[in-house]
């Protein structure tokens, strides 16, 4: 607290814009070295310090923001990308959302995309310097914003515990007291973004705990979106046997990753929808829906292409779709490869057409690949116990000819696949 004290103050804010990025530790000791010999405070000179990094490190969530910004270390990483928070808010503004909770609201990443879409957001952060780096954050909006320090329990009315058999499905909801005489001030929101801490306290490192852990607990965060329309952000492994059976489930993906799991309750929830994957790639937007996990494609032999689905495609089990979609099917019923031999893709998969398959043996693929001409290789795999850094140094590639390596298997038996990207 003592650095962040230091930080927002008028000097301290003018001397974080003046260093501008730090982009190495060695950048960063210089800046230390000249900042204490200008004569700043130790504690100053660490926060402006930590601050230049952290903004280098968040360009990538939050863009042209991010100069007026500031974060700690555990909040960066776990805020939503401001490209994944717009398509939240769009959500919320389709479904006729004027006024949302931010529950756990970090340094203010979701609620800064909410607040930007014209929603009216009250923001709320158990811990008091995350609260006040959220209110920094979300300045801009003062006029529709309001950032507080409390939890989610304290502020929000939740119903006493229900059992499964009770009316608001399979699981054991559980309350808090207080909740029923101090959420006065958030009890006419439209709807609630519930971000439960996955993550041990602090603002530095810390270290993920299990869903048994979690802040605000599972049990009273389920319950709140029995009561509410809501939108729960989790992990993108969550288990699956213990979210709400009829909510709706996104995974969402960002430029190859994914990033995140929302369930969607009330009339944040699409009707019919129980499974979705959003696939964000740049500016575009893709998306596939259904009422429930799609059935398994027919497994076939390995065609003219293969298609390597997207990480929220395979998490929402939406691969069978997909594999129709393209007129293929599985090269393995249980690894995600799609093999067909229709000259199509989607933006839901990486594709590849086939050159041919190589021998498997490190020195016999070194050899393949050397005839080849083979010097830029991309590996890939899945199913097989590899390294693909530590057979890459084995297979001394030379050449002028450039190829992707797609390592996996069919049964028990190990595939080694030559291809070319497509599109």
């Amino acid at each position: 607290m003592r650095e962040l004290t230091a930080l927002l103050t008028a000097d301290g804010l003018r001397l974080l814009d003046e260093l501008g990025p730090v982009t190495s530790t060695t950048d960063a000791a210089r800046a230390v070295s000249r900042l204490r010999a200008a004569g700043h405070s130790p504690d100053l000179v660490s926060a402006v310090v930590s601050q230049a990094r952290l903004r280098v490190k968040a360009a990538a969530k939050f863009g042209d923001f991010t100069d007026r910004m500031l974060f700690t270390r555990a909040g960066l990483e776990q805020a939503t990308r401001l490209v994944v928070g717009a398509h939240h808010a769009h959500r919320m503004r389709a479904a006729g959302i004027g006024r949302v909770a931010d529950l756990g609201c970090g340094i203010g990443g979701d609620a800064l995309a909410f607040a930007a879409a014209g929603l009216q957001v009250d923001a709320v952060d158990a811990d008091e310097v995350t609260a006040a780096i959220a209110a920094y954050n979300l300045a801009p909006f003062a006029d529709t914003v309001t950032v507080r320090q409390g939890t989610a329990q304290a502020l929000l009315p939740v119903p006493r515990p229900q059992t499964a058999t009770g009316a608001r499905g399979a699981h054991a909801f559980g309350g808090d007291e207080r909740g029923q005489t101090e959420a006065s001030a958030l009890s006419d929101v439209d709807a609630i973004w519930l971000d439960p801490a996955r993550r041990t306290a602090g603002h530095s490192e810390t270290a993920r705990v299990g869903a048994d852990d979690y802040t605000p607990p599972l049990d009273w965060v389920f319950a709140a979106a029995a009561q509410y329309a809501a939108g729960i952000k989790l992990g993108p492994g969550h288990d699956r046997d213990a979210l709400p059976e009829h909510a709706e489930t996104q995974w969402v993906s960002a430029d190859g990753s994914v990033t995140e799991l929302v369930v969607w309750t009330g009339r944040l929830a699409r009707p019919g929808v129980r499974r979705a994957a959003l696939v964000l790639r740049g500016d575009t937007a893709h998306e596939l829906t259904a009422s429930d996990d799609a059935a398994d494609a027919d497994v076939r032999e390995l065609g003219a292409y293969l298609h390597e689905p997207d990480g929220a495609v395979i998490r929402a089990r939406l691969i069978g779709e997909v594999a129709r979609q393209l007129q293929g099917g599985m090269l393995d019923p249980h690894i995600a490869y799609i093999t067909g031999d229709t000259a199509v893709t989607s933006p839901f998969v990486q594709s590849f057409r086939v050159r041919e398959t190589l021998p498997v043996g490190a020195k016999a693929l070194s050899a393949a690949l050397r005839a080849r001409g083979i010097g830029t290789l991309e590996i890939k795999k899945r199913g097989v116990d590899v390294d693909p850094a530590a057979l890459r140094r084995t297979l001394s590639l030379r050449g002028d000819e450039a190829a992707t390596l797609i390592l996996t298997r069919v049964g028990t038996t190990r595939v080694a696949v030559l291809a070319d990207r497509v599109g």
